[in-house]
């Protein structure tokens, strides 16, 4: 069995979940109906399932190879890649104005998490180009967009990000890569940067790199960083390519998963670059394209869950061992209970992570508008992230276990979405800064947005005890303890906020998942397969909640209290 897109369960959400006829109705998208937004899915849909998913396995043994200082990918990526860019797929989110769809984030994430679900590896490259063109389309001068958008969006040229460096992973104010002035509008840029993903490939006109340097001026840490666009070929005043720039790749880094995506160690050697925004303030600039691209990095996650639960579904309904305990003869082993727990726990929290993602998305989209919307989505941001990334890797484990021995086997393909998904827990700030940010920054406001989001869950539980009660009430009373959980985080200093950051936000990703699963059972009647997903999630994994508040309300001292010397024990 190959991946096949699941378009269907994106309309259902769109149509039940997540109120992404808001977005529809909205001045910003009053060009874009239902039946477009349906079309576009079914059409990426196609492109996933029929010509990205069959290359997956193949970007995994035949990686991306430095061969004499060019870089090699993957069989088949070259083609596949430019029908991305012929469809138009890469410049969907774009501005019409440069050539894009413009398309709300919604319906991207959607595409996105089709295209993660049929290859990662190769949908990073689109994904990298939409960072860069949308940190391009709010920073970039007039004269660097009218050069650098439209060959983005048509995806002639392609675009990385480079943060990076050795001695600066986390901690990106500590990078050393430095800018000079050139005097005539241009700079120079030396420095080394690390992991950047499809940091060069032997198909694209151009690769575009946004690089973050100091100048030296700069003050020390994050606030005297610039953004600079550091083409791999500089552009003559026309638009055509020029001479080559001083700039080339290292080394391929030799990675545990996502083989077919070249991750890159650059070298730039006084390269000609351009600023984009203003000298010093490269962060806020960066930030745009993270933001995205931290999105685009949680519907990874639900692809990697998606295509692994698909791959387990299918072994499990062919694979026969013992005696059927349903009586089923010649049953596959999905008639044992310990194998049907597994995938119901799967698909449940693959749909969980799911809406969170287009939930986020819907709010960022309303929220171009809507102030009280954009602080929803820049909440459920980190959210988003880190719940779907940590799911992705742990359905892709569990898909692994499914499949019992064969999924330790290289062939069966299993194994691959376990190593695959496990970088999307790391990159994009780590799942712990994920949710630091959450208890930290996202709660500035006194926890606005969080209790919006609480009062929204309660209002909806309380219309629902009238036809699923017992769930509603589970749902409502998930909230209730949710809100306890947070009132007790806006007390806490930082340090203990931040010792108690992972167990808070998959708390609350845990609450959201009830919800989300009560709305799904409520629209369709309460009684049919989407019902009684959700009453196996609200029954067996919304309870995981209480657990992971009782952790919130000791704060961080008892993690303090053991010291390293505790730890060698």
């Amino acid at each position: 069995m190959t991946y096949r897109a699941p378009v269907s369960d994106y309309q259902f959400i769109f149509d039940h979940i997540v109120d992404f006829s808001a977005v529809l109705n909205s001045e910003s998208f009053s060009d874009v109906d239902q039946d477009t937004v349906l079309a576009i899915l079914e059409e990426a849909g196609k492109l996933a399932s029929d010509v990205i998913a069959p290359l997956d396995r193949g970007g995994d043994l035949n990686p991306a190879q430095l061969v004499d200082g060019v870089v090699k990918t993957s069989p088949g990526f070259a083609d596949a890649l430019g029908q991305v860019a012929e469809g138009g797929w890469i410049g969907m989110l774009a501005s019409p104005d440069n050539g894009g769809m413009g398309l709300p984030l919604t319906v991207g994430t959607a595409v996105n998490d089709m295209m993660s679900g049929a290859c990662l590896a190769l949908s990073l490259y689109p994904l990298m180009c939409q960072g860069q063109i949308e940190a391009l389309e709010h920073h970039a001068s007039d004269d660097l967009k009218a050069v650098y958008l439209p060959k983005l969006v048509s995806g002639e040229w392609c675009g990385t990000m480079n943060l990076t460096e050795p001695g600066a992973g986390s901690d990106v104010g500590a990078l050393r890569t430095k800018a000079e002035r050139n005097g005539d509008g241009s700079y120079s840029i030396t420095g080394q940067k690390i992991f950047i993903t499809w940091g060069d490939n032997d198909f694209s006109e151009n690769v575009c790199h946004l690089v973050l340097a100091r100048l030296p001026d700069g003050a020390p840490g994050t606030k005297g960083i610039s953004l600079f666009m550091v083409p791999k070929v500089i552009p003559n005043e026309d638009g055509s390519l020029g001479e080559k720039n001083s700039l080339h790749v290292v080394s391929l880094e030799h990675k545990l998963g996502i083989h077919g995506s070249p991750t890159c160690v650059m070298e730039y050697e006084g390269a000609k670059g351009w600023l984009v925004g203003e000298e010093h303030q490269g962060m806020k600039c960066m930030f745009t394209m993270m933001n995205n691209a931290r999105l685009g990095v949680g519907v990874q996650g639900v692809g990697i869950a998606e295509a692994a639960t698909q791959k387990a579904l299918a072994y499990a309904q062919d694979r026969v061992q013992g005696k059927s305990p349903l009586g089923n003869e010649g049953a596959g082993i999905i008639d044992h209970a310990d194998v049907r727990r597994m995938l119901a726990t799967m698909r449940a929290d693959t749909f969980v992570a799911r809406s969170i993602a287009l939930a986020c998305g819907v709010s960022l989209d309303l929220g171009r508008t809507v102030p009280e919307q954009q602080a929803r989505g820049a909440f459920l941001i980190p959210i988003a992230k880190a719940f779907s990334t940590d799911i992705g890797h742990e359905v892709a484990q569990t898909g692994v276990q499914v499949h019992g021995g064969m999924g330790y086997i290289e062939e069966t393909g299993a194994a691959q979405y376990a190593r695959d998904a496990r970088i999307t827990s790391i990159y994009e700030g780590t799942n712990g800064i994920q949710a630091m940010d959450l208890v930290g920054r996202k709660l500035m406001d006194g926890g606005e947005a969080a209790f919006a989001l609480l009062d929204e869950i309660e209002v909806f539980a309380e219309a629902a005890r009238a036809t699923l009660p017992k769930r509603a009430i589970a749902v409502w009373n998930s909230a209730e303890t949710l809100r306890e959980g947070l009132e007790t985080v806006l007390t806490l200093p930082m340090n203990d906020r931040f010792g108690v950051a992972v167990p808070f936000l998959r708390a609350f990703a845990r609450v959201l998942g009830g919800y989300f699963h009560l709305k799904a059972a409520i629209a369709e009647g309460g009684d049919g397969p989407r019902s009684r997903l959700a009453a196996f999630y609200i029954k067996r994994m919304l309870p995981e909640h209480r657990a992971l508040l009782a952790q919130v309300r000791l704060g961080a001292q008892d993690i303090y209290a053991l010291s390293p010397e505790d730890l060698t024990v």
